[in-house]
C-alpha cells in the first residue's frame, strides 16, 4: 500500500503547500475526459511531466543540456493523491517545487494541482528522482551544472510531518 501525501501542516496563506511555485495553467480538453466524465488521472501525470520540464528549463537546464552532459534526473518513484475531480474546460493551475536534494544523486519534486476558481487542491504528487547516465541508465553523480541549478531551487520543508 502506498503512503498518502498529507496536506502540508504549514499550508501557506495563499493556499500553496510551499512558497513560490513554478506554475503552469492547464485546462482539461474533451480528449482528457474519461468514462466517469472527469479528467483522467493519467492526464495529471502528463501535466506533472510538462510542468517539471518547464521548471527545469526555467532553471537553465533543458533536454539538450541533459544529452550534452549524458545525465538525466529519472523518476525512481512517483506517488499521486487524487483528492477532487476536474472537468472539461475548468481553469486549473499546477505548481511544482524541488523540495529536497542531496547534491549527489537524489532529488525530490512535489506537485499541487489547484482549481483556479476557488483555489481547492485537486491533486498532490511527489517524485523521488535519481541522477542517471543517459547512455547506460545507471545511477551517476550529478554534474556541477545540475547541482548549481537544482540545489539553489530547493525550498524548505514547511513541516508536512510525512518524514520525507
Amino acid at each position: 500500500m502506498s503512503e498518502a501525501i498529507p496536506p502540508q501542516a504549514g499550508l501557506l496563506s495563499d493556499g500553496w503547500d510551499y512558497p513560490s511555485p513554478h506554475r503552469m495553467e492547464v485546462r482539461p480538453q474533451s480528449a482528457d475526459i474519461d468514462g466517469l466524465n472527469h479528467t483522467n488521472n493519467a492526464v495529471y501525470v502528463k501535466w506533472c511531466e510538462q510542468v517539471a520540464w518547464s521548471h527545469s528549463e526555467a532553471l537553465g537546464l533543458d533536454i539538450e543540456d541533459y544529452r550534452r552532459l549524458d545525465r538525466a534526473m529519472a523518476i525512481r518513484h512517483g506517488h499521486y493523491d487524487y483528492l477532487l475531480p476536474s472537468f472539461e474546460g475548468e481553469a486549473l493551475v499546477l505548481g511544482t517545487w524541488l523540495t529536497a536534494g542531496d547534491g549527489k544523486l537524489a532529488m525530490e519534486r512535489r506537485f499541487q494541482l489547484r482549481r483556479a476558481e476557488d483555489g481547492r487542491t485537486l491533486m498532490r504528487g511527489r517524485w523521488e528522482l535519481v541522477c542517471i547516465d543517459i547512455s547506460g541508465g545507471r545511477p551517476k553523480r550529478m554534474p556541477p551544472e545540475f547541482v548549481a541549478a537544482y540545489q539553489a531551487a530547493v525550498v524548505a520543508d514547511t513541516g508536512s510531518g510525512d518524514g520525507v
